[in-house]
């Protein structure tokens, strides 16, 4: 049987592909203050400005394209068993080739109700407006989790992770809860790959870990390459 892989991916995968998903350094995305533009509070004061700002993401998500980090994941698929697990709002796997993405914290190319969170609509690239509603008559709204707001997959994510031969983090801080958390759920006995320039503080709570300091095209490649050269 092929191994599970299971990949945790944050902004610093997609921040290659020029674009800065939900938390820059500093608690700016687009120089905006992310308690402005990514909080359920930011929403209740003022949607036409979330709206707008949302839609030109979108806009300049339509005119992104997959690095070679989001291609090297795919190819994962020729041997493994891969699934991702995203922080980040964009499609920018799937248009890679990945398979099995689940998105913990929403995505972009969708709209959803205000009132609920199950009706869910596939928007592509087009503009969410004041007026736009559900076929409750509510408000349509990015189908975005922000700060102030459960996270819906989190379960989900977390037996994902419980069933990984191999965990691979790329491009996240570790510090953003719960997504943070992912990596105590995975097997004791699995191997650990982390991904990223700056080597995050994991307090030597895991054993089987590799730091590969890497921006993420390279270290990605350079692990996909090492994982499927593997017997």
């Amino acid at each position: 049987m092929n191994k599970k892989i299971v990949v945790l991916t944050g902004s610093g995968i997609s921040a290659e592909s020029g674009l800065k998903t939900f938390r820059d350094s500093g608690g700016l995305w687009e120089n905006y203050d992310v308690s402005q533009v990514a909080s359920i509070d930011g929403w209740r004061a003022n949607k036409e400005f979330m709206l707008k700002f949302y839609n030109e993401r979108r806009k300049q998500l339509e005119s992104a394209k997959p690095n070679t980090a989001h291609k090297s994941l795919a190819r994962l698929e020729e041997k493994y068993d891969v699934q991702i697990i995203t922080q980040n709002v964009d499609n920018l796997h799937e248009r890679a080739g990945s398979k099995s993405v689940l998105h913990l914290h929403g995505l972009l190319t969708q709209a959803r109700s205000s009132i609920d969170v199950n009706l869910v609509y596939d928007i592509g690239y087009k503009e969410i407006n004041l007026e736009d509603r559900c076929e409750k008559g509510s408000q349509l709204r990015p189908n975005v989790v922000w700060f102030g707001e459960a996270v819906p997959l989190i379960d989900k994510a977390l037996e994902i992770c419980s069933a990984a031969n191999i965990f691979i983090v790329i491009g996240t801080s570790m510090v953003v809860y719960p997504a943070a958390g992912l990596i105590e759920s995975v097997p004791k006995n699995a191997e650990i790959y982390v991904i990223d320039p700056v080597k995050p503080n994991l307090n030597g709570k895991f054993e089987n870990i590799t730091f590969i300091q890497e921006p993420a095209t390279i270290g990605t490649e350079k692990l996909v390459n090492q994982l499927l050269s593997e017997d």
